[in-house]
């Protein structure tokens, strides 16, 4: 009997040891973010450079040596740019164990799921939901891009002070917040501008094929420059289609036509000459953006955009937050939340999108924004 218990006794203890191997490191001494963003549909130029500029961030930090002595773990859900299904993945993530969320990716699933994380008291960090809205349910929110009222403003004043065009037509998406709310801040701004607004043309998402109405009007009041506040889908529509009304004014757009090179069967050579706003230009020269850049192109055989470098910066980011705070692994959600709050009030950071970036308690990012113009099929700094 004896010789029975030592048995079971080895056997328990060796099943105890295999368990314990078992457990993921990621349970005991590893900081968990989850990532939400469109890898699928439309606006999945955006989700996967998130996804995949975030996980450069983590594997770089992870092989210096982590956070604090520990290391990052990234998981990342696709919510194919719908309020529900960001809703859904964050409810996945939590079940993972998700303590800091980057995400989400696109406006109006980031108002979403920020309604859920306010109640859970979950850090939020978004890389590139511009809406106002995104961050203002709560203490726990805050932003790497720009907001869209900072988007409009500094469109506008771009036109302006650089001379670009005295008649400038706008056509915009009233049916979306990131679109109209960007809309709504640069004609406040054009009023003090010295370029009048001739033409402002709207569509819906019932309505966002053909933009032949809108075009012409544009062309009727004589516009030189029309500003599109929208995504790149429907860019690329409506640059198709003017070309096909020979009306080839100045195009200027913002952070969401990043991608419009990469829109499947459009002929990029419409493009040449569009102009946006961007905190970041994949040509720069220093060394962090010439790393960046040529470590993802190797990775994924493509030229990051905007929204890959909010999210690299985003990771490194948070891990000058976690620095700050002293932040182990074994705290909860809730409890790092609080102690992220206070740390991201208190950090400087030097990043692909910007110098010397600095958060308020409002989650609002302070930082400068650059022009890019797509010059040969890329983008090229102004």
């Amino acid at each position: 009997m004896k010789k029975f218990n030592k048995v079971v006794s080895a056997v328990m203890a060796a099943a105890m040891v295999a368990g314990a191997l078992a457990v993921p490191a990621s349970a005991e001494d590893t900081f968990k973010i989850g990532g939400i963003g469109p890898m699928t549909g439309a606006a999945a130029a955006y989700g996967n450079a998130v996804m995949n500029a975030a996980q450069i961030a983590v594997d770089e930090i992870n092989e210096a040596g982590g956070v604090n002595g520990a290391m990052l773990e990234f998981n990342a859900q696709d919510d194919e740019h719908d309020a529900e299904k960001s809703v859904n993945a964050y409810n996945t993530l939590k079940d993972w164990g998700m303590q800091m969320l980057l995400g989400t990716v696109t406006s109006a699933p980031c108002i979403a799921v920020e309604a859920e994380a306010v109640n859970d008291n979950m850090f939020l960090l978004t890389p590139s939901g511009s809406a106002v809205d995104c961050i203002t349910a709560g203490d726990n929110a805050f932003r790497v891009c720009f907001s869209d009222p900072d988007q409009g403003t500094a469109s506008a004043k771009y036109i302006g002070e650089n001379g670009l065009a005295t008649k400038v037509a706008a056509i915009y998406d009233s049916s979306d917040v990131y679109s109209s709310g960007i809309y709504a801040t640069f004609k406040a701004e054009a009023a003090n501008q010295p370029f009048e607004i001739v033409a402002e043309e709207a569509f819906t998402a019932d309505s966002k094929t053909d933009f032949t109405v809108q075009l012409q009007k544009a062309k009727d009041a004589g516009a030189e420059l029309v500003y599109l506040p929208f995504y790149y889908n429907e860019a690329s529509l409506v640059l198709t289609q003017a070309a096909a009304m020979d009306f080839s004014p100045i195009w200027f757009g913002v952070d969401g036509m990043d991608g419009i090179l990469s829109v499947e069967g459009f002929d990029t050579s419409l493009a040449e000459g569009v102009m946006l706003l961007t905190p970041f230009s994949a040509d720069a020269e220093d060394d962090l953006t010439k790393n960046f850049v040529a470590k993802y192109q190797e990775l994924y055989n493509e030229v990051p955009n905007q929204f890959a470098a909010d999210a690299y910066d985003g990771v490194y980011i948070i891990k000058a937050a976690l620095e700050q705070a002293g932040a182990t692994p074994d705290m909860d959600a809730s409890t790092l939340c609080d102690a992220l709050k206070v740390a991201m009030t208190e950090i400087t950071v030097d990043g692909l999108t910007g110098a010397g970036m600095t958060w308020d308690a409002s989650g609002e990012p302070t930082k400068s924004p650059k022009a890019v113009v797509i010059e040969n099929g890329a983008y090229k700094g102004l």
